[in-house]
């Protein structure tokens, strides 16, 4: 389901993904209830065949030596494979040269491991995106997990940088994070560099590094309807810690912190429905939501690509306390 309309993935008898409106052209019953025949999608009510590009190739029983006359195709949807992910293209008659722009870094490096996860969650795009790159509510939502509330806050330095199709914040100074997470990432503590970004069109990106240890979570955002957001995840990694253990202990770790974020997105979404609209009071330590508001409202319109406006700086600088 993108965007409110529901979508038939298959893959053609060249074992190439394709995607479809789920929807026969002839009954209207949805073309995932059917099956694959000598590589073409069947309808499971009367057994209409289609091929990748949505057009007819068979009606059982039917005389006409042209099965594909007009009115008879199923709506196709551009798509393309990358990084073990399926991009597709709504609204566009070809996906774009060269496939998706956005590659999911460091998966294809033999130095690194990766764990994927797909899962959906209440909230827009925007909100959903907010949360997994907000770094002031990890010590209250996520305390023991990741950060810690009550202890001694630190001081540290923030960057935050504005692109043509992105936004990207830079933790200066920022020493190990506490908890269960922090410690697979740097048993031996010590101060970690530490970027969150966003990037057009739905990329959340959280990226680590201490000496020879590198974490990165990115997540493609799949917007199912305007309030509900699933997260196409890649934990990519390269540790000291085996990675192995990091294999098996990573999916529950990541799964009891994405349930927290689940439950509060969950308040949040139903809070908004029942108040009539959102309401927003912001300071600067939220660091990445208007950025991100502002990126994705351009793009709604048909503005990607253009460079930061005069009120919203190339970088700006402030301290936060973690």
């Amino acid at each position: 389901m993108v965007c409110g309309t529901p979508l038939c993935l298959f893959r053609g008898g060249d074992g190439r993904a394709a995607a479809m409106v789920d929807r026969c052209p002839h009954r209207n019953v949805p073309l995932s209830l059917g099956r694959l025949r000598e590589g073409l999608l069947e309808c499971r009510y009367h057994g209409w065949r289609f091929d990748r590009s949505g057009a007819c190739q068979t009606i059982p029983g039917l005389c006409d030596a042209d099965p594909g006359r007009r009115g008879r195709s199923a709506e196709s949807v551009p798509c393309a494979e990358q990084d073990g992910f399926v991009w597709v293209f709504p609204g566009s008659s070809d996906p774009p040269a060269g496939g998706p722009t956005f590659r999911f870094p460091c998966i294809d490096d033999p130095a690194y491991d990766t764990v994927r996860r797909s899962l959906r969650s209440a909230g827009t795009v925007h909100a959903v995106a907010e949360n997994a790159l907000d770094v002031p509510h990890t010590a209250f939502l996520h305390g023991g997990l990741f950060r810690e509330a009550g202890r001694e806050p630190i001081e540290i330095e923030v960057v935050v940088r504005s692109g043509a199709d992105r936004i990207e914040a830079e933790y200066i100074g920022e020493p190990r994070p506490p908890g269960v997470a922090g410690r697979l990432l740097a048993p031996g503590g010590g101060v970690v560099q530490h970027w969150d970004r966003f990037i057009l069109p739905s990329i959340a990106q959280v990226e680590y590094r201490l000496e020879d240890n590198h974490l990165l979570v990115t997540s493609a955002l799949t917007p199912v309807t305007p309030t509900e957001t699933r997260l196409h995840s890649a934990v990519t990694f390269s540790l000291r810690v085996p990675h192995a253990l990091i294999k098996g202990l990573l999916p529950p770790l990541a799964g009891l912190i994405f349930a927290q974020d689940a439950r509060i997105l969950r308040h949040q979404a139903q809070s908004i429905e029942r108040f009539g609209g959102e309401q927003f009071a912001s300071t600067e330590i939220d660091v990445l939501g208007q950025g991100i508001l502002r990126l994705l409202r351009r793009a709604e319109r048909g503005e990607p690509g253009t460079d930061p406006s005069d009120d919203e700086p190339a970088e700006r600088r402030l301290r936060m306390r973690v």
